[in-house]
């Protein structure tokens, strides 16, 4: 059995073990009026579990793509059950945001000429808007019924929870609002919380607690534009849309009672990784693909070194003829391409913000993130030291190796919009997209 959690881009990435760019996931995001998503031909996560007989459910934020008549729902990419938003949440107006109390003014302008949210379950639009004060207990019944009728059923499964939380605009149920010190962000942190607790206390009391796989993590860094509303980076540099660690870096926790001994680990990871760790825990075949994640059951089970060494960080609007812009090997991390975002705004460091524009580093920047990881000092300044030449030269021979291997697909994000795509629970009302309501 397995639980993933995700919390808060690179969605794709996890559920298929691959660089976004071999599926044409990028540059940038889907919206609801998108004509592309994950492309069918990707085999996910829940594509290979199911092929083991697993039987499988997803919950909460897709955002891979909706496009005509639900072509790239989850159900159509591996999932049996489905209950959530095809999207991100603040891919629409914010009054579709119901705030507990209801007239409680929401926070923040979203995307004001999209339809409104809508929920689904599996294919049909369970709710369109969204009640907020009511979806993640919904989430929650949604995940334990799931889990106790595949445990009642004495089948294995895979649910795969993406949280909205902590992602702008902040909201939470009348259970969790008001109970955090650290305001409507605290309140959503809260709930999330809350949630992981009560599907580890439904695993703990269906007594599978020793055959199942807990992963915990989130896909990118904080949005310090949202100041006291987007999270911290901490020590790290920069936050979201960068390619800084502030922007990449997150913590993990991996959870298998009896099996993973406890304790803290620095050992390199990646969400790429999930894929194919998670197959070979279930004694199912990789995909027939070429995969860029890493097996990590021996680090799990035996506390063995990561197989990964090397890391590859691509900015969020990808361009091909620049390719990564940054790339990790062991304790060293080289920058061949700087640029600050909008989303990294408020930040002291104006490295971080959008006013500091794309830079090409020749030599790259160079930093020690074990006795770095704020990422400070750089040690290629204002010369390369000799006994730095050889690991300068490996991480640029490497980065060559990458390029000339990666393939890029198409963008599926740059086939266009089209507004019929939108979803409605009532099709044939007008004015389109407000009327769309049921």
């Amino acid at each position: 059995m397995f639980l993933l959690f995700l919390f808060s881009h690179f969605r794709a990435s996890l559920l298929t073990g691959r660089f976004q760019t071999r599926s044409g996931v990028y540059p940038g995001v889907f919206y609801p009026s998108s004509v592309g998503g994950l492309p069918l031909s990707e085999v996910t996560i829940a594509e290979v579990l199911q092929s083991r007989g697993y039987v499988t459910a997803m919950a909460g934020k897709w955002h891979l793509g909706l496009g005509p008549n639900g072509t790239f729902l989850p159900t159509r990419q591996g999932f049996q059950h489905f209950l959530g938003v095809p999207y991100s949440h603040d891919q629409g107006p914010c009054k579709n945001l119901i705030c507990f109390p209801p007239d409680t003014k929401c926070y923040g302008t979203c995307d004001v000429g999209e339809t409104l949210l809508p929920v689904f379950h599996d294919e049909k639009i369970l709710q369109q808007p969204v009640n907020f004060t009511g979806l993640v207990p919904l989430y929650q019944q949604f995940s334990k019924e799931f889990i106790q009728k595949a445990v009642t059923d004495k089948k294995p499964f895979f649910l795969y929870y993406a949280s909205h939380h902590t992602h702008y605009p902040q909201f939470a149920s009348a259970q969790y609002t008001g109970h955090s010190l650290r305001g409507k962000y605290g309140d959503s942190l809260l709930e999330l919380d809350g949630t992981v607790g009560e599907l580890i206390k439904t695993v703990w009391n269906m007594g599978i607690q020793n055959n199942t796989l807990i992963i915990f993590t989130s896909d990118n860094g904080p949005e310090t534009m949202r100041k006291e509303r987007g999270g911290s980076s901490g020590l790290l540099k920069c936050g979201k849309s960068t390619t800084y660690e502030g922007g990449l870096r997150e913590p993990a926790i991996i959870y298998w009672e009896g099996k993973i001994k406890p304790g803290v680990t620095s050992e390199l990871a990646s969400t790429l990784d999930i894929l194919p760790t998670v197959a070979s825990l279930a004694g199912a075949p990789f995909p027939s693909v070429t995969l860029d994640g890493y097996d990590l059951s021996t680090l799990l089970l035996e506390g063995k070194k990561s197989p990964r060494s090397t890391f590859y960080y691509y900015p969020p609007s990808i361009d091909p003829t620049r390719g990564i812009h940054a790339l990790r090997m062991g304790k060293y991390k080289a920058h061949f391409y700087t640029q600050g975002a909008f989303h990294s705004e408020t930040t002291p460091d104006p490295a971080c913000h959008i006013t500091a524009l794309l830079t090409e580093h020749n030599p790259p920047l160079l930093f020690d993130l074990d006795t770095d990881p704020a990422e400070n000092y750089n040690l290629l300044k204002p010369v390369i030291p000799k006994e730095l030449e050889p690991i300068v030269k490996e991480i640029q021979n490497e980065r060559e190796r990458f390029l000339k291997s990666m393939t890029y697909a198409e963008s599926e994000i740059n086939k266009g919009k089209d507004p019929s795509l939108r979803p409605c629970c009532n099709p044939e009302c007008t004015p389109k997209p407000s009327c769309c309501r049921c």
